[in-house]
């Protein structure tokens, strides 16, 4: 099973198993990330509560496969705070092995990615 990392507020990283199919804001509900990563409209793209910043070296491989975020999401993220370069809606981003390894942070997190 691919395992992914969540970089706390307080910059600790949590590894944990990440189920193939899962979005990243399941997978954060499944360990109990659901404070942080609220995802209040269900992952149905109505909201940017599960904004997260994934890792730069994720950034390409986190994308649809035209390579651009869609509209809608844009969309959202536009109600995100802290934006950053390589800000998603975890709510679109589908766990998969060729994400295996794959690290995101929440939103204020302690980060020398930038």
């Amino acid at each position: 099973m691919p395992t992914m990392t969540f970089i706390t507020r307080n910059g600790t990283p949590l590894d944990v198993e990440a189920p193939n199919g899962l979005s990243i804001m399941e997978i954060a509900h499944k360990h109990g990330f659901s404070a942080d990563i609220e995802g209040t409209c269900g992952g149905s793209l109505a909201c940017a509560t599960c904004h997260v910043w994934v890792h730069p070296d994720w950034v390409d491989k986190c994308m649809p496969d035209d390579g651009e975020i869609s509209e809608d999401e844009e969309d959202m993220l536009d109600l995100a705070f802290d934006l950053k370069k390589s800000s998603r809606l975890s709510c679109q981003i589908m766990m998969s092995d060729d994400l295996d390894g794959l690290t995101v942070a929440i939103p204020g997190a302690k980060i020398d990615w930038f």
